[in-house]
């Protein structure tokens, strides 16, 4: 089900937020908590509902790992040293073993899934060999709940998460809001707002602000990404000169910032609607400076979780400067791999990689340059790099840099120029907003509910339903 349908809106998000508070209301708070639940499940399954078996797994699979993990205790210092020491150390390497069963239980999950297929087409490719491929479909969401859960075993393990309530983890892992494509959410943020008492009552501020922000992000899907994607398909497809390259990596580069921007929007938005704050998962990608303020700003619970659980883990920063400059090239491997089986996923992963080292360099010699200049560096890489992750083959990807570097001719044909002019337009009015205006979350600092926001809020919805005759998937559902 996507946030932007009828079915969604106009019926689904009212039902389940009506039921959820009359439950809250007659003092059923665990019947509430079932029925968001269960909610949950029937939108993940409205996409496709032999996948729910899979998700329900997963969820109880790991939910009895996290129950292993906070069973064990550390051996009791009154039996003696000796003892408690070696029940320490026993229990130590008992809880270690079963968080590294978890762990490469639901990544194998993830291979499985994500890339079999890649892995069996290179070895076709390189030996000659013909296994049969898996073609499986991959399941919706299957990168988000999976991340989730590992940051969930690995807080039960460091004894940051504990959760003994079924219903309330099987919330915590479906709440439909963040469930397709984030935030990636940590249990200790997410599960005490559930039991508080103030967010068991029907909020008019929560849900007037919740509306606010769920018709920002429904105006920048519908309206801004979608139109953007019309030309970024086609140039893809087909530019090859300067000027028709620059407006297909553009026209991209706008359509994923707006579309990633406004799933988050709505994200919130919906969440807030059941008094529910979800994490910051989007601040101005296209303001950074430098390519380290790029990913503190651009799925920034992603880029929380390659640090925690991934950059820290390897050493972090901790064992000089060559493997500091290791760990960070690997955690961008990791995350390009996580957006897709692909090499060129792979590569747009290394070149980020490449860029946060050249940074890191760059700041050991003191040197700054002008905001301006740091700005635009910043803002040419991410665009650069865009190209790979949207091209669908490595081939697709040289032409439309090369078409960019101006090398197959400057200027397309009349023609097609006519049909690029409101692609440009649209550069023109979005680029600025993008770089300069105020974004979602600085304006709910600010949010008051006057009849003003009202109206704005009346005509972007207005307007958003207008252009739901051509209701697209959010970009970030195929990751």
């Amino acid at each position: 089900m996507l946030f932007n349908s009828y079915v969604f809106i106009f019926a689904f998000l009212p039902v389940t937020v009506v039921v959820y508070f009359l439950l809250n209301r007659f003092r059923l708070s665990d019947a509430a908590k079932v029925w968001l639940a269960l909610s949950s499940l029937f939108f993940y399954g409205w996409w496709d509902v032999k996948y729910v078996p899979l998700i329900l797994a997963s969820i109880a699979f790991n939910y009895t790992i996290g129950r292993l993990l906070m069973r064990h205790k550390s051996g009791d210092p009154a039996t003696g040293d000796g003892q408690a020491s070696y029940l320490n150390e026993h229990n130590r390497g008992k809880r270690k073993a079963l968080l590294t069963f978890g762990i490469i239980s639901n990544i194998g999950l993830l291979i499985y899934y994500k890339y079999a297929d890649f892995f069996l087409s290179n070895i076709n490719d390189m030996t000659g060999s013909s296994f049969p491929l898996l073609k499986l479909i991959l399941p919706l969401g299957i990168s988000f709940f999976t991340f989730t859960q590992i940051a969930f075993l690995v807080d039960a393990y460091r004894r940051k998460a504990r959760e003994a309530n079924i219903v309330n983890y099987v919330l915590f892992v479906t709440f439909y809001p963040h469930l397709i494509a984030g935030p990636i959410l940590h249990h200790s943020e997410m599960m005490p707002q559930f039991d508080r008492v103030r967010s068991k009552v029907w909020s008019w501020r929560n849900a007037s602000l919740g509306v606010y922000v769920f018709c920002i992000g429904l105006f920048k899907k519908v309206v801004i990404a979608d139109s953007f994607a019309g030309y970024a398909n086609d140039g893809f497809a087909t530019a090859t000169s300067f000027v028709d390259t620059w407006v297909a990596s553009l026209s991209y580069t706008f359509q994923l910032y707006f579309d990633f921007s406004g799933y988050t929007d709505m994200a919130i938005g919906a969440a807030l609607l059941f008094n529910i704050r979800l994490p910051q998962n989007f601040n101005s990608p296209y303001k950074a400076l430098n390519i380290q303020d790029f990913w503190r700003r651009w799925h920034m619970t992603l880029s929380r979780f390659l640090r925690d659980y991934i950059y820290i883990p390897l050493g972090g920063n901790r064992k000089g400067e060559p493997r500091m400059l290791f760990n960070i090239s690997m955690v961008f491997v990791v995350g390009g791999l996580w957006h897709g089986a692909g090499w060129t996923f792979l590569i747009w992963g290394c070149l980020h990689g490449i860029g946060s080292v050249i940074h890191r360099l760059w700041t050991r010699l003191g040197i700054k340059m002008p905001k301006w200049l740091a700005w635009l560096i910043t803002f040419l890489f991410i665009n650069f790099t865009w190209v790979f992750f949207r091209a669908a083959s490595y081939d697709q990807a040289v032409r439309i840099l090369r078409g960019m570097s101006g090398l197959e001719g400057i200027m397309p044909t009349m023609a097609m120029l006519k049909l690029l002019l409101p692609a440009i337009v649209m550069i023109l009015i979005f680029f600025p907003i993008a770089v300069f205006a105020r974004n979602s979350s600085e304006r709910m600092q600010t949010y008051r509910p006057t009849w003003r926001t009202g109206v704005a809020m009346a005509l972007l919805f207005i307007i958003s339903l207008l252009y739901f005759n051509r209701i697209s998937e959010f970009l970030y559902f195929n990751f």
